[in-house]
């Protein structure tokens, strides 16, 4: 299911909610609408509105860190290949091959949705590296900080492979929705039966069921409407090999 799907879902289930609460409103006995029972009925459904604000920014959070961790991993694996290609560079025109073959690999990490390709690609450029042979100490320590440059690069593609399964925390999704649900239904059984009250619950329902399709669009941030940026890895790309 897509988000924009599932967040469709949560403005009917909440905006349904508050229509039902309208319609059940006029139908309730009339010791179940005195001043008392509004009272008790507001302030519960209070507790469950600052219950409802707390989990929501709590889920925004996570889903910004998780989306910010990713263009972070992307901007360190970019400024590594800049640095691995200074490094190469400083190793005489010999590195001029490893170079290319960093090229290449650079050109497929930046194809984000494709890991087990960039992996390959990265296993062959390691192997450039560890096949050269050094003619002094100078050329040695080169090649053992590349070396160790590349595979910091392989860390970080595979961490950045292993985090696209971190799931959104459904449970929370489906108490939160609940939550919202109810919460609807408790505004529109007190509530005038006029126009002005019906857009403003429908305007609401949009505005919460926005905020879940902005969580849920973090959490897919190589895929979707919110994806992040992979401009730091092609401007790396474009200082190769000058």
């Amino acid at each position: 299911m897509t988000t924009v799907i599932f967040s469709l879902l949560v403005f009917v289930c909440v905006f349904l909610g508050g229509m039902l609460g309208m319609f059940l409103g006029p139908r309730l006995p009339d010791q179940h609408v005195t001043s008392e029972s509004r009272d008790v009925v507001r302030l519960g459904m209070g507790l469950v509105a600052t219950t409802v604000a707390l989990v929501l920014g709590l889920l925004v959070a996570s889903a910004k860190t998780y989306y910010d961790t990713q263009y972070n991993e992307i901007t360190q694996l970019a400024a590594n290949v800049v640095l691995l290609d200074r490094i190469l560079a400083h190793d005489g025109p010999d590195a001029a091959e490893t170079r290319a073959a960093l090229l290449t690999a650079a050109t497929g990490w930046s194809e984000i949705l494709a890991p087990n390709s960039a992996s390959r690609k990265g296993e062959f450029l390691l192997d450039k590296i560890q096949e050269r042979a050094p003619k002094d100490d100078n050329q040695r320590n080169l090649k053992a900080q590349a070396s160790n440059l590349a595979i910091r690069m392989g860390q970080t593609r595979w961490l950045m492979s292993a985090q696209k399964t971190i799931p959104v925390p459904k449970p929370l999704l489906v108490m939160l929705i609940s939550w919202l649900t109810i919460l609807f239904v408790s505004f529109g059984l007190f509530a005038p039966r006029n126009f002005t009250v019906q857009a403003g619950l429908f305007i609401s329902a949009l505005a919460v069921s926005g905020a879940i399709f902005l969580i849920l669009e973090m959490y897919h941030p190589r895929s979707g409407l919110i994806q992040v940026s992979d401009a730091p890895l092609r401007a790396a790309i474009a200082q190769l090999d000058q």
